[in-house]
């Protein structure tokens, strides 16, 4: 535990975790201010989610938190990331998907309108400011965390766009249950920003940090019971920049497991994603078309209401990003994760079983705490 606060580990918080701080303080004031704000243009513009059909909520909702989100996070990046052509394109493509899918909560278009939105998105970050992955790491032979480098050439750039199409449409399936989607995404961007900050990338950790805020800001008003949804727009925001911000962090450095940080954080939703389209496809029925057999739909059906949904989302989350932030030493946080994320689970598991009404045999145990004279 000393180790935690030596003089060498506070020096590195001060140098390398700070620069992250800043923006995401800045991210998380502007989007708490402009919340309200994209609430009332939502109720005067009719950007709205109705209740009915997959949507749980009893009353209307307004849908521009995305834009909210967003505007949040550019500001707080203009303020404190230098400029730059980096700086251009993290803003561009990620506020590219923001103002592209305000058309889907506004019209509901079509599956094939939707993907050509994607796609644009990814074309842009890819062919136009250069977010390619040019290489992956393979298990070496040095031991434990040792890779070796193996270069994507050509491939780089398919393997990139189907990475921004997958992290857009992990987080938009994901955004189903009020809070889940903004605070997965905080856990991952703060993932995200630690394993940056190892590596000596200020502008990833102050990236990082932005979308951290924004996400904080948003669950101001988002946490259950809902008073705004993020909407496709918001979604697709932040799977554009989770996309755009770790490619940055390969493309910086060349450390063999960059990309095992945020897949292995979005394990959970990476996987329920991959069993939605395998699942539907299976039923002969759209990838696209949306249905009530996601993860947190059944955890909801088994009886969890949606804040201990999403309880138990963050703590995976916490769990697996952890488990990514070995890769790059970061061994030492990991009891503090596994105590926070035990406590989680159990506060969680507790009341269901109260609410269930269900009985652990234990005979002896009602011997000891009997009252005095009872037995």
């Amino acid at each position: 535990m000393s180790d935690f606060f030596s003089i060498a580990f506070l020096e590195t918080v001060r140098d390398k975790v700070l620069p992250g701080l800043w923006p995401l303080i800045a991210a998380m004031v502007f989007c708490a201010i402009l919340v309200p704000v994209a609430i009332t243009v939502s109720s005067r513009s009719g950007l709205m989610a109705m209740p009915g059909g997959r949507h749980a909520h009893s009353a209307p909702t307004p849908l521009l938190g995305g834009l909210a989100m967003f505007v949040g996070f550019a500001v707080a990046v203009l303020i404190f990331v230098p400029s730059s052509f980096t700086r251009t394109g993290v803003l561009v493509v990620s506020g590219l998907a923001a103002v592209l899918l305000i058309a889907d909560d506004r019209w509901r278009v079509s599956p094939g309108i939707k993907f050509a939105f994607q796609l644009l998105v990814a074309l842009v970050a890819v062919f136009v400011f250069g977010f390619v992955i040019k290489y992956f790491g393979v298990p070496g032979s040095g031991g434990y965390g040792s890779a070796r480098l193996v270069e994507l050439g050509w491939l780089g750039i398919p393997v990139s766009l189907f990475w921004l199409l997958g992290m857009q449409n992990t987080v938009n399936f994901l955004d189903g249950v009020d809070g889940l989607a903004a605070g997965v995404v905080f856990i991952v961007a703060l993932t995200l920003l630690i394993a940056a900050a190892g590596k000596d990338q200020i502008d990833v950790v102050q990236f990082a940090g932005a979308l951290a805020g924004a996400c904080a800001g948003f669950l101001l008003f988002n946490f259950s019971p809902a008073r705004i949804f993020m909407g496709d727009s918001g979604s697709h925001f932040l799977g554009a920049a989770l996309g755009v911000i770790s490619i940055l962090g390969v493309a910086k450095v060349a450390v063999a497991f960059a990309l095992a940080v945020p897949i292995l954080a979005l394990a959970l939703p990476i996987a329920d994603t991959a069993w939605a389209i395998v699942r539907r496809r299976r039923d002969r029925s759209s990838v696209a078309q949306p249905d009530l057999d996601h993860l947190h739909h059944r955890l909801q059906a088994f009886g969890l209401n949606p804040r201990q949904t999403c309880y138990v989302f963050y703590a995976a989350t916490a769990l697996f990003g952890t488990v990514g932030l070995m890769f790059f030493g970061h061994r030492r946080i990991l009891a503090l994760v596994v105590v926070a994320a035990l406590v989680l689970a159990s506060t969680v598991a507790a009341d269901r079983l109260q609410r269930s009404g269900m009985r652990i045999p234990a005979s002896f145990l009602r011997r000891l705490l009997a009252e005095p004279n009872t037995r």
